[in-house]
């Protein structure tokens, strides 16, 4: 509930350059358990989605996005998860190491921006804008990531 406030209230007003917005509620679906039910990630995500839809006049943009990142995500985070890991790892600094969590976050958010602005922008005629929103919005958010693992840890 803190990423969406944070989210609707304070990031959802920063774009950097014009086109780099940190998109911060990606963290929850990536935050999901190896053995969660794969049946509710997908509902968690809808129901985050259309929450943020509502309140950031994006119909239906993060609501699919997030439902696709949560379907998706299971299958992006078992490369990641050690062999001798136990059934109920979280994703996390501490768990999966520095590095193994960096790329591991950072494949989800370059997804979910590839995603998120294509259903956004739902065109290609503007290819370098598409590009530079991609871009900037998969970096900035990274970092706000890996900020907030390691004030966790």
């Amino acid at each position: 509930m803190v990423l969406v406030l944070v989210q609707v209230l304070v990031l959802n007003h920063i774009h950097l350059f014009g086109c780099a917005t940190p998109l911060l509620y990606i963290y929850f679906i990536m935050l999901f358990q190896s053995n969660y039910p794969r049946w509710a990630m997908p509902i968690w995500g809808f129901v985050l989605g259309l929450i943020i839809d509502i309140f950031s006049n994006t119909p239906g943009v993060n609501c699919g996005t997030l439902t696709l990142m949560a379907f998706v995500q299971p299958y992006i985070f078992a490369p990641f998860i050690p062999r001798d890991s136990a059934a109920d790892l979280e994703p996390s600094m501490r768990s999966l190491g520095n590095a193994q969590f960096c790329y591991y976050a950072f494949f989800m958010t370059l997804a979910f921006c590839i995603v998120f602005f294509t259903l956004d922008m739902f065109s290609f005629f503007n290819f370098l804008l598409w590009l530079e929103c991609v871009g900037g919005s998969t970096l900035i958010t990274f970092i706000l990531i890996v900020v907030i693992e390691n004030f966790r840890r």
